[in-house]
Order: C-alpha cells, then sequence, then structure tokens
C-alpha cells in the first residue's frame, strides 16, 4: 500500500484511489483544481476521516488548523507529500502551519 510510494506523483494517485475507493466519488471528478466540499460534494466530516485515513498511511502528522489550510485535491496532496518528504513546502500554506508542520514531521523538507 503506502509502501510503494516513492515520489508526489505516486502519492497523488493513491489519494485519488482512495478517495474513489472509498467513498464512491467519480474519478472524472478527481481532478487536481478539485474543491473538496463544493467540486466533489465531500463534507467536512468525511474530508477529517480522508486526512485522518492518509496521516495513518503515510505516518504523518496533520497539525490542527489543516481543514483552513486545505481546500483543493492538489493542496491536500502537495502537503502530504511534503510532511512525506517527497516535495518540496507548499508555498499556500501559512507561516504558523508550516511550523507546526515542521514540529510533528521531521520528513520536511
Amino acid at each position: 500500500m503506502a509502501d510503494d510510494i516513492k515520489n508526489w506523483m505516486n502519492l497523488f494517485r493513491w489519494i485519488v484511489k482512495h478517495i474513489r475507493d472509498e467513498y464512491g466519488v467519480d474519478e472524472g471528478l478527481l481532478d487536481r483544481t478539485a474543491n473538496l466540499e463544493e467540486d466533489l460534494g465531500i463534507d467536512e466530516e468525511t474530508i477529517e476521516e480522508i486526512i485522518g485515513n492518509v496521516a495513518r498511511a503515510f505516518g504523518i502528522i496533520f497539525p490542527p488548523g489543516t481543514m483552513n489550510e486545505v481546500l483543493k485535491l492538489e493542496e491536500l496532496c502537495l502537503l502530504s507529500a511534503w510532511m512525506h518528504g517527497l516535495y518540496k513546502q507548499p508555498d499556500f500554506l501559512g507561516d504558523a502551519y508550516v511550523a507546526a508542520c515542521r514540529a510533528e514531521n521531521p520528513r520536511t523538507q
């Protein structure tokens, strides 16, 4: 499963498949620019569940405030890849949130 993830593109694909398979979202809607709530119809509780599943699968910790930082599928994927050590720090994150991520996730680059 997550052990096969070697780069950020694999991680992105894992998240897309997870949302498709576990939550029944049409893969055609799972575009990188898709807004999780508005475009995919995923409610806040389900987004929190998805974030928890990603955290467990990849051994990362999403600090409090993640729901304020992540609105789009691409943002969730890039944030996850960064915290897993597979990608550079995304530029859409606030400074306080970045500090919290770094404190919890030693693989951040």
